[in-house]
């Protein structure tokens, strides 16, 4: 009879990571262990809605430095899916506005017996430097403009489920490159399995530097739009800007936006992703957004899966050792 590790796809010696910091420094088999998890949990839990308790016992910390919707209820429905327990930590109001350290912050939630920290911050690396003074695992649930590695997994989860495998397959990044923390994960992930990567935008938003990545840079979205076989939508992040990428929201939209007359020029079969919160009418119209090709929901109950599946990893095989048992 399979026990719940091989079950769901823990191999001990194919996970050796303590905390999910970024995509950069995963290799392609552990990206796709994590993906393949995922697959399982989502299967097993009929989507996602019934429980598992495999963690029983576990403890996971939300601590959002940055305000969220789906990226933090969605670690937080993960936990409980898996049977743990779940601390929620908000910057306003806390010990941090009364001068206390984020690091004595952090040290004083995981002092609450807490197995996995889960962060968000503004600033790029804070998840690097949590991992390294906290004895926890810690995931980044995005650090400023640098990484969110969960997002860019669970993209990568919802074009093999709707498209088969990532090898072979041109993706395009389109709208706000230089901010997007989704970007730089999505071209990590996708490019150690196999995509060609388009990044397309305004020029004062993609630089040709991106080459470096082994990226292709374009900034005109019809030249591009045959050859794709999926269209990521990135939201300008004003709130990161500190002068306007662009004459008005009118003209970006004019330019870049996917709306009916593109969709009639594209592939057949083209997959229309964004990773949210959408702006209707700016990156996408709304009958793209809610037409068949769409797939935006369906980013979100994999970001369930996504998410089961990095807490399972980080935490199973302590709770192996812990009780014998599941």
């Amino acid at each position: 009879m399979p026990t719940p590790a091989t079950e769901f796809g823990y191999v001990p010696d194919a996970w050796t990571e303590r905390h999910l910091l970024d995509l950069e420094r995963l290799s392609a088999e552990q990206l796709r262990l994590i993906l393949d998890t995922a697959v399982r949990f989502k299967a097993a839990t009929d989507g996602c809605r019934t429980k598992l308790p495999l963690l029983a016992g576990r403890t996971l910390a939300n601590l959002f430095f940055e305000n969220s919707t789906r990226t933090r209820n969605s670690f937080s429905l993960a936990a409980r899916r898996l049977g743990a327990d779940t601390v929620e930590f908000t910057a306003s109001g806390s010990s941090v506005s009364k001068g206390e350290s984020l690091i004595d912050t952090a040290k004083t939630i995981e002092a609450m017996n807490v197995d996995v920290a889960v962060v968000r911050h503004h600033t790029p690396g804070v998840p690097h430097l949590l991992g390294q003074a906290l004895r926890c695992s810690v995931v980044n649930a995005g650090d400023g403009p640098h990484e969110h590695p969960t997002q860019g997994l669970l993209d990568i989860m919802t074009i093999r489920e709707h498209r088969g495998e990532i090898s072979g397959k041109t993706v395009a990044l389109v709208g706000d490159i230089a901010h997007s923390r989704t970007a730089r994960s999505n071209i990590w992930g996708l490019k150690k399995l196999g995509a060609h990567v388009i990044v397309c935008g305004p020029a004062t938003l993609v630089s040709r530097r991106w080459e470096e990545l082994g990226v292709e840079v374009a900034y005109h979205l019809d030249e591009i739009l045959p050859r794709c076989d999926v269209l990521n939508l990135l939201r300008i992040q004003f709130e990161r800007q500190y002068t306007r990428p662009f004459p008005s929201v009118r003209e970006y939209a004019l330019l870049y936006a996917m709306n009916g007359k593109r969709m009639a020029r594209a592939k057949e079969n083209i997959l229309i992703m964004a990773p949210g919160p959408i702006n209707r009418g700016v990156e996408i119209t709304p009958d793209v957004a809610d037409g068949p090709h769409s797939v935006i929901l369906n980013q979100v109950t994999n970001g369930l899966a996504v998410r089961m599946a990095v807490v399972w990893l980080l935490c199973g095989p302590r709770q192996l050792q812990t009780t014998g048992q599941f």
